[in-house]
């Protein structure tokens, strides 16, 4: 994984996961999820496969959510 993001298991503590209003209407199979993970910390998961966790901190997240908004990943698909 990238600097800074680690794949775990499930994360100690981890209680509401939660989902994006714009999930797709088969109950949310195919969207990321999100929980807090204490100070600094952010947990994601896809709900397909929610035992695969992303960990990572607010600022390197909101960093690639703002990248990803203005297109920088685009030549990526």
């Amino acid at each position: 994984m990238g600097a800074g993001v680690e794949a775990t298991g499930e994360p100690g503590g981890v209680t509401a996961w939660q989902k994006s209003s714009f999930s797709n209407a088969d109950g949310g199979s195919t969207c990321i999820e999100l929980a807090p993970g204490g100070r600094d910390v952010r947990h994601l998961r896809e709900s397909d496969d929610p035992s695969l966790i992303i960990t990572t901190s607010t600022a390197k997240l909101r960093a690639f959510v703002l990248g990803a908004k203005a297109g920088e990943f685009d030549h990526l698909i």
